[in-house]
Formats: C-alpha cells, structure tokens, sequence
C-alpha cells in the first residue's frame, strides 16, 4: 500500500489539505498528517479558524522514506510557519533527494523556496508568490496544475479536482528518476 505524508501545522487552508487526502485515501493510500507538533493542528476556512485536525506523526517521529510521497497543502499562515523550521525543510529535500513525488498547492510552494528545490523547475502556485518563485529560479506558469517530473503544483481551491487527479496519479507512477532538487 502506498503511503502519502501530508506535511502541515496551523493555518493550512482546510480544503487544500481535505480534499486531496480523500482524493488519495478513496484511491486506497494510507495518508498521515505530519506537522512539528504533535496532538493536533488548527485549519483556516473562509478568513476564520476552522477545525482541527489529528497530527498522526510529528517531524520528529518520521522520515522520508517511510512514504511514497509528500504533499503540502496552503494556506498563508502553514507554509510561513514550516519554511522556518529545519527539521520541515529538511523532510521536503529528502523526499526531492529520493526522487519521490512532492506535490503543493497554492501557498504551499512557499517551504519549497527554502528548500531550494524549485530552480530550473516548471510549477504553479498562487499568483502572488510569481515573484518570490522566479527569483528562485523556477519557471512560473498560471495553469491549473503543472507536472514536472514528479513535482505537482496548483494555483488555488478552484483547481482541486485537476489537482488531485494528478495527485493520485503521481503516487501510483512512483519514483521519479526525473526528479531533482
């Protein structure tokens, strides 16, 4: 069975991480959520908090290889917090290292630029982080979702069903030997 890690923590945009963890676990694979904390993590909906949601393991607990795959869902307030904490960045790498998907949507791009795995690759993302994502090298597109090698990546909520269907279809191809950091 395949295994998909979810990396998130306060302030995901709740869809963007609902969504495509049904999506995968309606096509049989077995989804975590991992954040730094452990316990549990609070969703933003509609510029409110939301719900929350069961860490299932913390950063500390896993590595990349224990999963098939990595997927990181927005929100504003998420990404900011996991491109400041090391042991996120260096999970994200690793799964880049392995040649193993990595898929974000919208805001969830954002730890990747830390990671310094997006120069030379095509991606999307929300439009306001165009800039912030050339200057680091990658190839900014506005297309509802972009697959490179491996690496997927969706602009906003609105493109969650062409995101996901290419999510699922990621994780089942596998590894990439495409893939780089």
């Amino acid at each position: 069975m395949k295994k998909v890690a979810i990396l998130a923590t306060d302030g995901f945009e709740e869809v963007e991480l609902t969504s495509p963890k049904q999506a995968l676990e309606n096509a049989g694979v077995q989804v975590d959520i991992v954040s730094p904390k452990s316990g549990e993590i609070k969703a933003w909906a509609d510029g409110n908090w939301s719900e929350s949601y069961k860490v299932d393991k913390t950063l500390s607990e896993v590595n990349a290889s224990d999963y098939h795959s990595l997927m990181l869902p927005g929100g504003v307030i998420n990404p900011d917090q996991l491109r400041m904490n090391d042991d996120a960045i260096k999970f994200i790498q690793t799964f880049f290292e392995q040649k193993k998907p990595v898929s974000a949507i919208c805001h969830g791009v954002q730890p990747l630029i830390d990671a310094g795995v997006v120069n030379g690759r095509k991606l999307t993302s929300y439009p306001s982080l165009r800039k912030d994502l050339e200057n680091a090298g990658a190839n900014w597109v506005d297309e509802e979702v972009v697959v490179d090698e491996g690496f997927t990546t969706s602009r906003t909520p609105d493109d969650l069903d062409a995101f996901n269907d290419k999510l699922v279809e990621e994780v089942m191809e596998g590894k990439h030997e495409e893939q780089h950091a």
